[in-house]
C-alpha cells in the first residue's frame, strides 16, 4: 500500500489517500485537484512532486 497527503504538495490541503499503487493515486489526486484546486490537469511538475511525496505504508 501506498500514501500520499494533498498537504505535502499544497500546503493546508488535509485530503489523503492509501492505494495499492501510485497510478492509483495519481487518479484520485487529479479528481481532487480538480474539484479542490480548480486544475483542469496536472502540470508534470505537480506529477513529479506528487511521486516524490508518495510513501509506503504497511
Amino acid at each position: 500500500m501506498k500514501s500520499f497527503a494533498c498537504g505535502d504538495v499544497v500546503p493546508g490541503c488535509d485530503a489523503r489517500w492509501v492505494c495499492s499503487t501510485d497510478d492509483e493515486i495519481l487518479v484520485n489526486v487529479a479528481a481532487h485537484a480538480a474539484a479542490a484546486h480548480g486544475l483542469a490537469e496536472l502540470p508534470a511538475s505537480l506529477v513529479q512532486s506528487v511521486h516524490k511525496a508518495i510513501v509506503p505504508v504497511s
